[in-house]
């Protein structure tokens, strides 16, 4: 097997398909040598210096991986997370800061919508945080609405979760999630294909979606529409042989149709984390007891909101009779309270799990 240093000299020189240097690994095993494997790959002899050239290039990236506090993971490593290890695609090297013996534990990624509604955040949340607490590392790509969500609500259960990264580890995108990212790696892992420094390029993240359903024994997409991304994570999950499941949505919106579509194909549908749990009967997940109703609120207003509808300030009033100012204050002392949240344009939701 490849040492650490060529493995990431292979990584940072080879764009083709993976496959062709897995098969080789594979194949020739502890006889492989860099050599050996870029003369299989190539198709005409290569350039007597470009072993040197490439493991200076991979001493550049281990020292500033080694500065950062980054770990190089070579495929076929004793670290390299099991279940990523035979897909046909695997990374040749994984970036990790964290903690990799998270990877020990059953995982279910939890993808969805950029642009998603409260709903489909409140949802990903409340999966997660439910399947962290049965013990599942929850993976997601760290992206705006969705992912965030879910490896919010997996840390606010105390459990693990694993970011996927469309960058290299220590450029984080979206920028604003640099805090999220550290509190994954707390515990967690956050990780990529990709060397310390790559910027985020628009082609990293449909390949890093393999690699999120590649980790995982089951998908759950949450929030999708007919064209959305989660889609493509969804597609490499069956060719991996992974479970497929989907939540059902709003039919007027058009934001659930690919959650829909993934159904009418076959994905199980989710209701609650138990559903998830049912379809992987992994007998090392443990529901808690929850049971995925929302329980009644003793509060007028709160009873008023649905959970996963966003409301604003005039709407509310018509429905409780308050005045602006005696409704604002109340509404202040629930969100202290957490039981609703306030999101975008000043509107405001009921939390999933308090009353």
């Amino acid at each position: 097997m490849l040492t650490v240093d060529d493995a990431v000299a292979l990584s940072v020189w080879y764009r083709g398909p993976r496959l062709r240097i897995l098969d080789q690994l594979r194949s020739g095993g502890s006889d492989c040598t860099l050599e050996s494997v870029i003369d299989a790959v190539t198709e005409t002899p290569p350039r007597a210096d470009l072993p040197g050239q490439l493991r200076c290039l991979a001493a550049k990236a281990l020292a500033l991986a080694r500065n950062l506090g980054i770990d190089a993971v070579p495929w076929g490593g004793a670290r390299y997370p099991g279940l990523l290890a035979p897909i046909p695609d695997a990374p040749l090297v994984l970036w990790m800061r964290g903690n990799a013996a998270a990877f020990d534990q059953p995982s279910v990624a939890i993808v969805g919508s950029r642009a998603a509604t409260p709903y489909g955040l409140e949802a990903a949340s409340w999966l997660a945080g439910d399947l962290a607490a049965a013990g599942a590392l929850v993976v997601s790509g760290l992206a705006r609405g969705v992912d965030s969500a879910a490896h919010r609500g997996a840390l606010a259960a105390g459990g693990r979760t694993a970011a996927v990264l469309g960058s290299g580890v220590d450029v984080v995108y979206p920028p604003e999630h640099k805090d999220l990212s550290g509190a994954i790696a707390a515990d967690g892992v956050v990780l990529s294909e990709w060397p310390p420094g790559t910027a985020p390029r628009p082609f990293h993240f449909p390949a890093r979606n393999r690699i999120i359903s590649g980790l995982s024994l089951a998908v759950v997409v949450v929030e999708a529409a007919e064209k959305s991304g989660s889609l493509i994570t969804a597609g490499c999950a069956l060719e991996q042989g992974r479970a497929v499941l989907a939540v059902p949505g709003n039919i007027l919106s058009g934001r659930h149709r690919g959650c829909h579509a993934l159904i009418r194909d076959g994905a199980a549908v989710v209701e609650s984390a138990e559903d998830v749990l049912a379809e992987l009967r992994a007998s090392s997940l443990r529901p808690q007891a929850r049971d995925g109703s929302v329980p009644e609120p003793s509060d007028a207003l709160v009873a008023c909101m649905q959970p996963g509808e966003s409301y604003d300030v005039e709407s509310l009033g018509r429905a409780t009779g308050l005045p602006a100012p005696q409704l604002l204050s109340k509404l202040l002392g629930l969100e202290l309270q957490g039981v609703v949240r306030r999101v975008a344009g000043g509107r405001f939701v009921r939390a999933r799990r308090t009353c």
